[in-house]
């Protein structure tokens, strides 16, 4: 059997590259490039909306968010209503990430949603197991937080800017450090 020419490889090589992207995602992203930072909010919320995201009514994206994950991103984010998400976010979505309503996320927040099973000495990230990620209502996350898979930040919960968040975090509580562990537990009135 012969080899396949050249051109068929690159081809293939080619069609397989560009298979998983999204361009309705890739369009809106070079219109976000010609909007300055922290203006335009309204607008660049109306972008990832008709970029099939699911965005809540006056809720406000305030920059240029980055996703990555395997197929249908817009299927796997939604944020509620009233929600503020600040510049240069990074989103994993391989697997689903709520955002609640009346949420806050500062800049540099970095939600990740691929776990891996730990793997032999040969190759210590197994297999992948994506696990979802929930913000319920009234959270806030400070500036260069990460929140890790599988994590809950129950309703009106604070994690302190930088944090790294492995574990669920239950309601009206404050949590910071790496990783984070608890630092205060609010009041859960008005």
């Amino acid at each position: 059997m012969e080899p396949k020419p050249w051109t068929e490889r690159v081809l293939r090589a080619f069609k397989e590259e560009i298979g998983g992207l999204n361009f309705r995602l890739i369009l809106a992203h070079v219109v976000m490039h010609l909007l300055p930072s922290h203006h335009f909010p309204r607008l660049r919320t109306t972008i990832y909306r008709l970029a099939g995201f699911r965005i809540g009514p006056r809720s406000l994206i305030f920059g240029r968010m980055e996703f990555t994950g395997s197929t249908a991103l817009q299927r796997q984010l939604s944020i509620g209503a009233d929600t503020m998400v600040n510049v240069n976010c990074f989103i994993d979505l391989n697997a689903q990430i709520h955002i609640g309503d009346r949420a806050a996320i500062g800049h540099h927040v970095t939600f990740v949603t691929a776990d891996h099973d730990l793997g032999s000495a040969s190759c210590r990230a197994g297999v992948m197991r994506p696990k979802p990620i929930i913000i319920e209502d009234g959270c806030w996350i400070g500036a260069n937080s990460m929140i890790l898979p599988g994590v809950r930040l129950g309703h009106g919960s604070i994690v302190s800017a930088g944090s790294v968040v492995s574990g669920s975090v239950p309601p009206d509580r404050m949590v910071g450090g790496v990783p984070a562990r608890p630092l205060k537990t609010l009041s859960s009135g008005p």
